[in-house]
């Protein structure tokens, strides 16, 4: 595995020097003092106290993050609240044009983003794209489909031409989203826009990592159009400002961990509120004997190393039929060591850095641990400090066995392990193997029968030929867990509906649901029964 001969920064202005005093004079990358005030200014935070926040690049400091109280909290809600009584009045399809700007705003500030995903957290420069696109493409997708998700909608009723059924969408009032550190600007705001569409406010915490990014997303939705206090940020641990979010909240939109998830749950259980969680994955992969190994062996790669395996779809087994085994693993392997691996800005980096030394040390043991019972790497294995402080080599382990660590344990890094199968029937067995259900994919050349294969993994999304992206990039579609990996649905119908109540009105004329002109109760019952056969003989629901 090589590094990129030019880690030198593209020639955005965001990106200087270490001039300023605060920063590490040995930092390679640095961020104008002037640029990150205009960003924490966007920050509801009077505590007095601050956080630092690091590069992993190089570990010099990017700056000191504002912490909010739960005193902001409060007032964050406050502000959404009295935001949103008067969006709930704008027109949707002004809504949907405000989208759009953001849309255009995403493309045009694209390096600017890219620059400050990178930095904050790490990754290949090419993942940091990713979270560019993913939004440009949600924004772009809910505005188009606005009405078709939001329109009051025509039911029938109990009476053809006498009873008038609509149901509206109505926004459930200010939304709580808690999102993570490993896509900082995709998981900021994709959750939130269909949300802000549906006439709710939102309010965000994002990761301590990664709030820099979190609140330039923030930034674009203002220039955008969306008034300012719909969308509130606060800046703080999980452990204090959590519950104070969920007691404040008419529902809650959680991505991390399943531990936490099913805290957050419990907390909104007991408020009779709704919640989507997208919580952990031990995501497998079948490579199934008719696969076109090449295509195989790429799409592993991207599956099991990118943004450095730090990604809730990534896969952690990749099984593989017997036939074709050992040709697979050579091309897989072969793929992986010519990966390049560096923690600059520069393009030319196929898999970047981990995001602290908490994601390494979790990483690392997982993979002493596999090799101290009898686990072989077949390449990589070991934490790279020459090239940055976190980075570790994508690796890839056989002879996993139920006993380690990483058997079972989401690794959230890079790290992969191979397995033989026989059949495919015991292969979906073994993929449905464990408590999660987030992700998988399958390899063959006949495309029907793995669509036919996919109805039995117990996943909530599986891509044929493909790695993640295809339902990832799929914004029509429904994306989130089953079992322990959450609950809840983003992206499609499910993804703006979650933010909705669904409120049926129906209008009566002439005919009322009692007796009329003297007749008896018991009249009234054989003529309504008479009328229910009636319907079903003609065909009515």
């Amino acid at each position: 595995m090589s590094a990129p001969q030019d880690p030198s920064p593209p020639g955005n202005p965001l990106v200087e020097g270490p001039a300023d005093p605060e920063h590490d004079p040995t930092a390679v990358y640095a961020l104008e003092r002037g640029y990150v005030e205009s960003l924490t200014s966007r920050l509801l935070a009077t505590s007095g106290t601050t956080v630092p926040v690091r590069s992993p690049l190089d570990g010099a400091p990017l700056a000191h993050v504002p912490q909010s109280s739960e005193a902001d909290v409060a007032e964050a809600f406050a502000r959404a609240r009295r935001a949103q009584a008067v969006w709930a009045r704008v027109p949707v399809a002004e809504r949907a044009r405000m989208l759009l700007r953001l849309h255009d705003l995403v493309l045009e500030r694209q390096e600017e983003i890219l620059d400050l995903v990178v930095l904050e957290s790490g990754k290949a420069r090419k993942h940091a794209f990713d979270e560019a696109l993913h939004i440009a493409l949600t924004a772009r997708y809910y505005a188009r489909t606005a009405r078709q998700h939001l329109a009051t909608q025509r039911r029938l009723g109990v009476v053809p031409g006498l009873t008038r059924v609509e149901v509206n969408r109505v926004p459930k009032g200010v939304v709580g989203i808690i999102s993570p550190w490993n896509y900082p600007f995709t998981m900021a705001l994709c959750d939130g826009i269909p949300a802000l569409l549906a006439g709710n406010a939102v309010v965000a915490k994002p990761d301590a990592q990664t709030m820099l990014t979190a609140l330039l997303g923030a930034r674009l939705l203002d220039e955008a159009g969306f008034p300012q206090d719909l969308w509130q940020v606060v800046a703080g641990p999980g452990r204090e400002l959590g519950g104070p979010i969920i007691e404040r909240s008419d529902y809650v939109c959680f991505t991390g961990s399943t531990a936490t998830g099913k805290v957050i749950a419990a907390q909104c259980a007991e408020r009779l509120i709704g919640c989507s969680l997208e919580l952990g994955g031990k995501n497998p992969m079948l490579v199934l004997r008719d696969a076109d190994l090449e295509r195989a062996a790429e799409g592993a790669v991207r599956a099991s190393f990118s943004n450095a395996g730090q990604l809730c779809v990534s896969t952690e087994r990749l099984y593989v039929a017997d036939q074709v085994y050992d040709r697979f693993v050579e091309r897989f392997v072969a793929r992986t060591q010519a990966m390049t691996l560096g923690a600059t800005m520069a393009w030319e980096n196929d898999m970047g850095s981990l995001v602290s030394q908490a994601q390494l040390d979790t990483v690392r043991a997982h993979v002493d641990d596999a090799v101290a019972r009898g686990a072989r790497v077949l390449t990589g294995g070991r934490a790279r400090p020459d090239l940055g402080p976190y980075v570790f080599e994508p690796t890839v382990l056989e002879g996993v066995t139920p006993d380690m660590t990483c058997f079972g344990h989401e690794t959230f890094g890079p790290v992969v392990s191979l397995y033989r199968f026989h059949d495919e029937a015991d292969a979906v067995a073994r993929a449905n193997d464990g408590d999660y259900g987030l992700n998988a994919s399958i390899y063959s050349q006949d495309g029907a029968r793995a669509r036919a294969i996919a109805r039995h993994v117990r996943c909530g999304t599986v891509n044929v030929n493909e790695a993640f992206a295809a339902t990832f990039a799929s914004i029509d579609a429904p994306m989130g867990g089953m079992r322990e990996s959450g609950t809840g649905r983003r992206q499609g119908s499910e993804g703006i509906h979650r933010y909705t109540e669904s409120q049926s009105v129906a209008t009566q004329r002439l005919l009322r649901f009692s007796p009329v002109l003297g007749m008896s109760d018991e009249t009234y019952a054989k003529v309504m029964t008479a009328n229910l056969r009636i319907m079903k003989k003609i065909g009515r629901a």
